[in-house]
């Protein structure tokens, strides 16, 4: 008896390490409340979604994006890595600025009660398929394209390609932290390349994001250095 009994807690001993090491693999960093500001947890406060955006490409690095939030910005973002079996999940809350541009271009292009086809004559799956939704008022309307000649079509597009550049950088740069930190100076230029090229939709929306990173010690100097160089440029060029 008292030999069953040994297995049965080695048995028991050892499920518990499984379950232990399972629910390890599934934790992302920033899935909790850091001191960096970097919470991954569910956006509060948020309504229903309107804004839907959906971004497929096999052989990206990011295969599959997709977007939704509600008219004060706050949502979601949930993408699938290349080489990862299961969609990252993170909040998303949108600047001012932001949702100014994507509801101008909404309002000039007469989105709900337009029925143009956006897509190019020319089929360019190969370059990523968009899918957008609105839902506003009862209504709602869907645009299904992957290149187009239509400046606001192209405008959206490229909007929400930059609010996925910045949430995306933010779960590498997060990851390479924890896991690898010589990758993060890479990362930081790689940040600082993105708002260079105007790939970032609003750069002073990651400010509250950068500062706590250009000191952060699990950082090596040179990622933080560059950090305070490129916070010190938004700086310059926010607004007065």
């Amino acid at each position: 008896m008292t030999s069953k009994i040994f297995w049965l807690l080695i048995l028991l001993a050892s499920l518990s390490a499984v379950a232990a090491a399972q629910g390890k693999r599934n934790e992302r960093p920033g899935s909790t409340p850091n001191k960096d500001g970097s919470n991954t947890g569910a956006a509060k406060g948020a309504a229903a979604p309107a804004f839907f955006y959906e971004f497929t490409r096999t052989g990206f690095s990011y295969s599959l994006i997709l977007i939704e939030h509600d008219d004060a910005g706050k949502g979601k973002i949930a993408f699938l890595k290349d080489g990862h079996d299961e969609l990252i999940t993170d909040p998303i809350e949108l600047s001012t600025a932001t949702l100014a541009k994507i509801n101008g271009v909404l309002t000039d292009m007469k989105f709900l009660d337009s029925t143009e086809d956006y897509q190019y004559a020319k089929d360019y799956s190969h370059l990523g398929n968009v899918i957008f939704t609105l839902k506003r008022d009862g209504r709602e309307r869907t645009a299904k394209y992957n290149w187009t000649e239509n400046a606001g079509a192209k405008a959206l597009m490229d909007e929400y390609r930059r609010i996925a550049n910045e949430y995306t950088w933010r779960f590498e740069i997060l990851l390479a932290r924890e896991n690898q930190p010589l990758l993060t100076p890479g990362l930081v230029e790689a940040l600082e390349s993105y708002i260079r090229r105007d790939e970032i939709s609003d750069p002073a929306h990651l400010l509250p994001f950068l500062t706590p990173l250009s000191t952060d010690e699990r950082l090596p100097l040179m990622a933080r250095n560059r950090t305070v160089k490129i916070i010190k440029e938004i700086e310059k060029q926010k607004p007065k």
